[in-house]
């Protein structure tokens, strides 16, 4: 299976691993399955960082390198993932969380998720406490 990783998830696998239930856990730790982080995540990262919204205790250059040790892959972005953004209804405003759902749309992906506006969208997503 191919999930995407929500942005929370991403910071929370890096620094506060403990957030994350063991299900959930279990599925980042099975190389069987395939896991992807957006660009739109680590641009979301980078701009809360920069605005002082989100202090981290590194710089997005690590936070890249921790992608890339964790085994996750980078997920694109695309005109399709951009006219795929204006397909669902609005029951959000968060342009990134928007984002993450045309592309689990786009990619067929599986996303990631503890935020329960995303899990109100009719996308496949996991997270059980």
């Amino acid at each position: 299976m191919d999930y995407l990783l929500d942005t929370h998830v991403v910071l929370w696998a890096m620094y506060e691993y403990d957030r994350i239930p063991s299900t959930v856990m279990q599925i980042l730790l099975d190389e069987k399955h395939r896991k992807f982080v957006s660009i739109a995540s680590l641009w979301e990262i980078a701009i809360k960082n920069r605005i002082g919204k989100l202090p981290l205790p590194m710089g997005i250059e690590e936070i890249y390198q921790g992608v890339n040790l964790f085994g996750y892959g980078f997920s694109t972005i695309d005109s399709t993932h951009i006219k795929t953004y204006n397909t669902p209804p609005l029951l959000h405003r968060d342009p990134f969380d928007g984002m993450l759902i045309a592309t689990t749309i786009v990619e067929n992906f599986i996303l990631i998720t503890a935020d329960e506006n995303i899990q109100k969208y009719d996308v496949s997503w996991v997270w059980q406490q």
